[in-house]
């Protein structure tokens, strides 16, 4: 009687290997598919354009504020380092370059970095915008 009554406890208890298995088959795959969105680090107000399109390929990511402060993926950089900070992000790799300028920042500064991004042998640049506009 003692047997049968310690085989039925046995058989009683519920088996919680496979359940664990498929929770964890489960995370990897919702790790490996998560996107990961690359931000600047700085709040950005950007200027509407109706073109506008995404670019999920970008490397690196500049943001120039109102106040002319220019930041390179979170960190801030003086403005005439700013083509050797986006090459030693780049690394070796053919990635691109994204420039999160403000719409209340200064024109001129755009194009003064952009064109030390170009001087430090990056090609692939783009100007970044909001959808929507006229």
């Amino acid at each position: 009687m003692r047997r049968r009554r310690m085989q039925q406890e046995e058989e009683a208890g519920v088996d919680l290997t496979p359940m664990l298995d498929v929770v964890f088959i489960m995370l990897i795959f919702f790790i490996v598919t998560t996107s990961f969105v690359k931000e600047s680090g700085v709040d950005i107000q950007r200027p509407e354009a109706s073109t506008a399109s995404a670019r999920p390929d970008a490397q690196v990511m500049v943001a120039i504020t109102p106040e002319g402060a220019i930041w390179v993926n979170g960190e801030a950089v003086d403005a005439d380092r700013v083509g050797e900070a986006v090459s030693g992000a780049m690394g070796d790799g053919d990635g691109s370059v994204v420039i999160q300028a403000d719409q209340q920042s200064r024109t001129g500064l755009l194009i003064r970095t952009m064109d030390r991004i170009r001087q430090s042998g990056v090609d692939n640049i783009a100007v970044a915008a909001s959808e929507g506009g006229d």
